[in-house]
């Protein structure tokens, strides 16, 4: 697939996601008027207009409000968010939040003589014991593959129990009275940053401003770096991932810890807000943790959605109050939220079956069109708009082809035939002058033995002649005969070794 279709696709996916985020907006929305109307039909239509305005009563401080509520679950939904787009579930944020904020808390109570520095060494701590409180379901995950939402449950529990008896068992951090940690001091409480001059009356503060660079952060992790593509790669496949030399222990625990990290500076800011905020010593689990989860699924898990999201729900919420004027519960507003997750999740799920279908549909075309042959010479043909002319026209191109394909064999056929004969010719030129040279030494061969033959013969005369004139009288005729007669038969054997090679050599 080409890149251009790469990125179609991701276009058009992300177009999907957000008209499916704004479509379970809708549902939800329509779902909490009929439950008004059910409850109260006379008050019906205020109640639903107040849940969609009552934000925006107080003017400037509703808005300042909506960015407080807002703050602490984006962050744990940037929690949540990012450890889906690396293919876990923390489902623990919420005790890493109640942690975090635990930490926050020692350190805003305790460490007075920081000075200026006091609320941001507090919010660091708040950081370092969620990403801490993380490490055990990541670290069990990793080594022991313990599924990490059952290793999260196990650590809300675990340390929301935690966080209450070590509150409650110091006198330094416990009101006895009411029940609750004490106050922060005030060179804990995060700076205003001059927004409660832009939303005066509200709680906001520059926790807003850390949340919106924390989810900046964690987009260009995910997004533009190396780091985020292998955390995301151990996501989508651990053993693809591991084939291609990335450290799926390493990822996963890293992949945790960040999580983590996220969700205890929610706690932090918080606690640290100068609201009023304290911990409750009571058996109950933080509901930021799993507003966590709404913001995150309505928002995609990606982190411009996740603030955007997380704004949202602080907006119903803070109409939610409002609600009370017109005999309706607050907890209306929860019903709603549940009811846009709900379609929000199944909003997904049909996202995926239809974009399945159009991968699948794609795929069906690209072998369709490469079943048809393209016509060489025939566009007109296949414009038309029959399939007969279609078929016939793609029979064609084949019987071309079949054509092409015939005469090409036939003339790589003449090609070996005529370099067969020049072959077999060669080889004649070449056994005739292997011949030649076989003659030419054999000839030559002769000449040197009628040679030797000769000297032979001069050197026997020459002993003949000596032992005649040393008088040696006693040589009888008979050796000389002898003598002769061993001549001949030399010369003679020589000659048939003669006659026996160039019979070999005509082989």
């Amino acid at each position: 697939m080409s890149v251009n279709g790469n990125s179609s696709m991701k276009s058009r996916g992300r177009n999907l996601g957000l008209i499916s985020s704004i479509f379970a907006i809708i549902l939800g929305l329509l779902v909490g008027f009929f439950i008004l109307l059910y409850s109260n039909p006379s008050q019906a239509i205020g109640g639903f207009k107040t849940i969609l305005t009552g934000a925006l009563t107080d003017g400037s401080k509703g808005i300042g409000m909506v960015l407080y509520y807002a703050t602490p679950i984006i962050c744990t939904g940037l929690s949540i968010g990012f450890a889906f787009k690396t293919g876990l579930f923390n489902i623990g944020a919420t005790g890493q939040f109640t942690v975090g904020a635990f930490a926050a808390v020692v350190v805003g109570i305790t460490a007075t003589e920081l000075g200026n520095a006091h609320w941001m060494v507090a919010l660091f701590a708040s950081v370092i014991a969620g990403a801490l409180w993380a490490l055990i379901p990541g670290l069990l995950k990793a080594y022991a593959n313990i599924n990490e939402v059952i290793a999260g449950i196990m650590t809300n529990y675990i340390g929301m129990y935690l966080v209450n008896w070590s509150v409650k068992d110091s006198n330094a951090l416990f009101n006895m009275l009411e029940n609750r940690s004490k106050p922060v001091a005030p060179t804990a409480i995060i700076p205003k940053a001059g927004l409660n001059q832009i939303f005066k009356g509200s709680y906001v503060n520059a926790g807003i401003i850390i949340a919106i660079i924390a989810a900046i952060i964690i987009y260009i992790i995910l997004d533009k770096t190396t780091f985020g593509y292998e955390l995301k790669a151990v996501g989508f496949n651990r053993d693809a991932s591991k084939y291609a030399g990335i450290n799926e222990k390493k990822s996963i625990i890293w992949s945790m810890v960040i999580s983590g990290a996220l969700a205890g500076l929610g706690g932090g800011l918080l606690y640290l807000a100068g609201s009023g905020k304290y911990i409750e010593v009571v058996d109950e689990l933080a509901a930021e943790g799993f507003d966590g989860i709404s913001v995150a699924l309505l928002g995609l898990s990606h982190p411009i959605g996740i603030l955007l999201a997380a704004i949202f729900i602080a907006y119903i919420k803070q109409g939610g109050f409002y609600l009370q004027l017109f005999e309706y519960s607050k907890e209306i507003i929860d019903i709603i939220i549940a009811v846009i997750i709900y379609f929000s999740a199944f909003s997904m799920i049909v996202r995926n079956i239809i974009t399945n279908r159009e991968r699948k549909r794609r795929v069906d075309r690209s072998v369709g069109s490469a079943q048809i042959p393209t016509p060489i010479n025939e566009p007109s043909v296949y414009g038309s708009k029959t399939e007969e002319e279609i078929r016939e026209a793609s029979k064609k191109d084949i019987q071309r082809e079949d054509d092409l394909r015939n005469d090409s064999e036939h003339d790589d056929m003449s090609f070996k035939d005529e370099g067969t004969v020049k072959e077999g010719s060669e080889e004649r030129t070449l056994s005739e002058d292997i011949q030649e040279g076989t003659l030419k030494e054999d000839s030559e061969e002769g000449i040197l033995k009628e040679d030797s033959k000769e000297s032979t013969l001069n050197e026997v005369n020459k002993g003949n002649n000596n032992v005649d004139n040393k008088g040696n009288n006693n040589v009888d005729s008979k050796e000389i005969n002898n003598v002769d007669s061993n001549k001949n038969n030399n010369v003679d054997s020589n000659e048939d070794e003669k006659v026996d090679k160039m019979k070999g050599g005509n082989k």
